[in-house]
């Protein structure tokens, strides 16, 4: 066990008795390096994961929280925009993070910024803008601000006892735990955290469709989201390239990628390309830096000229196109070499109850009603309580009413005021709170209409607290307020969707955009930890030595062309395609470029094999560690919308022993755990047409066998190959003897 070595140093103090000792540096003490981590670095962990980066089912961090409440408690809601400055300074007694980053949350809550579908903070003066990366916000001290009408939808009944309150961090003021949002807010805006180990990031929907897919499901739990969720909507626009495999994943399980391309259109009479709406995770200085790459590089000859054109009317990017150019070929070059199309990477990793939980939108959705839920709970036993005790006040002004004269004369009687209520309590038999209400009524209240007023209180009364309680039974009656608060804010604050849907990509689109991929000699090397190098022949006879990380070794090399597919097998049953030309030209005094970051895999997934072909002939043989082997040809991949990614790319059913490609029939060589070799030609395996089949039996095993490695037959050092063929399968194989050699190969 690795130890930690503390120095400690032992005194003694003057006067204290000998046996008293004081522990100080000096002294070695040995410590688990585990129980230090746990000690020190996890309450951190925890605090950042728990009240920093991660947002509640409300859907605000705390500091987001804290901003907000400080203003609706500056009375913002209703009242003039005052200097951000004045909003800052109020807030750090809430959150003492200091100025800059309290000022850095409310310019992305402003509508000024345009970070958000639906903004809450109203901005007057320069907020920068979140599709820029130049474009800075003023200082908070020129800056004015206010709460956006939506934001009585957040605050609504919060001083009904609706939400929890606690202390600040000096314990000076209350603040909410979480606010009683009437709407799931947590799904209308984008929301970004990194905390240590995990993160999220939520993509936003329109609050139309929101709101009417939330209402559904309250009525009916089984509701398909989709027919009324259609698709994320940014604040920011764009083109939601709709793929219904990934649309599925982030509904279902909270996890995936959503394409986006930016929206465009061509000038014919100035031969330009105006682009008006990108995707929300560039910037439109991103976009530019990767056009001028490529034009420098040749890659793009067709652009004459490239603009930033924004200006108070909104974002414009122009190119300017060389006389004779096709905008459309253009665009889709562009679309696949520039951040112009991007992918947002969904996690909806949510603190609920404190405790971080990935969770599918429709789960999310079902989260936040149980919160509501209990939201208007709280709120209808808050107005019960409040009732009751005016009925009780009621009911003892009644029984004075009866008989004012004797009221008036009790009062008159007494010679101390102390003892009004006392002798109120004895005179007409009321409790001390009722005797209390009585003697501060007035004496010009003591009228007629004031006596009936408070007889049809009673019953109004009466009837309220018979509504209450009927409400705080009944679930029903619970949803069918919620519903009505959600039509509310449907009727008052919907509106249409910035972001459009595209139903799928046109195959001729496709092809098109293939065709443009330069096609020469490079060799492929990927390495076990996935890093992949694309090195041209002239540079790879130039090179010294391969660049690797210290545990990391190269486990594929292929010669092939730079327009070959490149099929990566992942440890989730998956399979991530691309091409050769998706990487960049490298050397071998490079590390390459790390695969699972540049395909958008998932945390903790890893590269199992490796594919490269020229085209999708042939097939794949994957082989299990019990014995089974699934021959699947390769057109089983090939995918007419030309989709990176595909799910359920193998069995999961057994572990995958080895995965290769073959354009016709080869001998294999199983071999198993006991060191019995069979040898196969595969053509005695039947082919399947199903990616996830289990395949056929080819090795017999015993209990507790299973086939550690297969590889080609011509790459075994046999002294007697066809001592291990076999005309059918299953069979169990003869076992190596001593002068055979069974070496470890790679394979693709």
């Amino acid at each position: 066990m690795a130890k930690k070595k503390t120095e400690k140093k032992v005194n003694t103090r003057p006067g204290l008795d000998d046996s008293v000792e004081i522990l100080s540096a000096g002294e070695i003490v040995e410590s688990a390096i585990t129980d230090t981590l746990e000690q020190n670095y996890m309450p951190y962990a925890m605090s950042v994961i728990v009240s920093r980066a991660l947002p509640e089912i409300d859907g605000f961090k705390p500091s987001h929280r804290k901003l907000l409440y400080t203003m609706y408690d500056m009375g913002l809601l209703k009242g003039a925009k005052t200097k951000s400055a004045n909003i800052v300074g109020q807030t750090m007694r809430l959150n003492p993070h200091g100025d800059a980053a309290i000022y850095e949350t409310m310019v992305r809550l402003a509508r000024g910024n345009e970070s958000l579908l639906v903004p809450f903070v109203d901005s007057k003066g320069n907020f920068g803008k979140a599709y820029s990366r130049d474009m800075a916000y003023a200082a908070s001290r020129y800056t004015e601000a206010k709460l956006e009408n939506i934001c009585e939808e957040l605050f609504r009944d919060i001083d009904s006892d609706t939400v929890d309150f606690v202390d600040n961090y000096d314990s000076t003021r209350k603040e909410p735990t979480l606010l009683p949002t009437t709407f799931p807010n947590i799904l209308t805006n984008n929301t970004l955290g990194i905390a240590v180990g995990m993160a999220s990031s939520i993509c936003s929907f329109n609050l139309e469709e929101v709101c009417k897919t939330t209402i559904a499901l309250i009525k009916d739990p089984d509701h398909n989201i989709k027919d009324t969720l259609l698709a994320p909507d940014f604040a920011g626009g764009g083109v939601v390239l709709y793929d219904q495999s990934d649309i599925d994943r982030v509904y279902e399980n909270g996890r995936g990628s959503i394409r986006v391309q930016s929206k465009w259109q061509y000038i014919k009479e100035d031969n330009v390309i105006e682009v008006s709406e990108i995707p929300p995770t560039t910037t439109v200085e991103a976009i530019m830096d990767k056009v001028a790459d490529l034009v420098k590089q040749g890659k793009v000859k067709e652009i004459n000229d490239m603009r930033d054109e924004t200006d108070l009317n909104g974002l414009k990017l122009t190119f300017d196109l060389k006389r004779g150019q096709d905008p459309d070929k253009l665009m889709q070059k562009l679309f696949k070499a520039t951040p112009l199309e991007d992918s947002f990477s969904a996690n909806f990793n949510i603190l609920i109850g404190g405790v971080p939980r990935v969770l599918g939108v429709k789960y999310v959705i079902f989260e936040w009603m149980a919160f509501r839920k209990e939201c208007v709970k709280r709120r209808t036993y808050f107005d019960l309580k409040g009732k009751k005790a005016r009925l009780h006040l009621v009911k003892g002004l009644e029984a004075i009413l009866l008989d004012i004269d004797k009221a008036v004369e009790i009062v008159r009687s007494t010679e101390e005021e102390k003892d009004v209520v006392p002798n109120l309590m004895i005179g007409f038999g009321i409790d001390e709170t009722q005797a209390e209400f009585v003697a501060e009524i007035r004496l010009r209240q003591l009228n007629r209409s004031y006596i009936i007023k408070r007889v049809e209180e009673k019953q109004q009364l009466i009837d309220d607290i018979a509504e209450l309680e009927s409400v705080l039974k009944s679930d029903g009656k619970i949803n069918k307020i919620i519903i009505k608060e959600l039509e509310n804010v449907i009727k008052k604050y919907s509106k249409p969707r910035k972001t459009r849907i595209k139903y799928g990509l046109p195959e001729a689109d496709a092809r098109e955009t293939e065709a443009e991929i330069p096609a020469y000699a490079v060799n492929i090397f990927v390495t076990k930890h996935g890093y992949v190098k694309k090195i041209t022949p002239q540079s790879l006879r130039m090179s010294g030595e391969h660049k690797l990380k210290d545990d990391d070794e190269i486990v594929l090399h292929k010669e092939c062309q730079n327009d070959a597919h490149i099929l990566f097998f992942t440890d989730r049953m998956r399979v991530y395609k691309t091409r050769a030309a998706a990487f960049e030209d490298s050397k071998a005094s490079l590390l390459g470029e790390y695969a699972p970051a540049k395909l958008s895999m998932e945390d903790g997934e890893n590269i199992i094999r490796t594919v490269i072909c020229a085209d999708y002939k042939g097939f794949l043989l994957i082989c299990f560690d019990n014995g089974k082997a699934a021959r699947i040809p390769m057109s089983a991949y090939e995918t007419k919308q030309n989709r990176k990614k595909l799910v359920n790319a193998f069995s999961d059913k057994a572990k995958v022993v080895s995965i290769m490609h073959f354009e016709d029939n080869r001998d294999v060589l199983f071999v198993s755990s006991v060191n019995r070799a069979l040898a196969v030609n595969t053509a005695q395996i039947p082919e399947k047409t199903t990616k996830n089949t289990i395949g056929v039996q080819v090795q017999t095993l015993k209990k507790n066998q299973t086939v550690k490695s297969v590889r080609l037959l011509s790459d075994a050092s046999l002294e007697n190959p066809a001592r291990f063929k076999t005309k059918n399968i299953p069979a169990r194989g003869s076992f190596l003897k001593d002068g055979d050699v069974a070496s470890q190969l790679t394979f693709e």
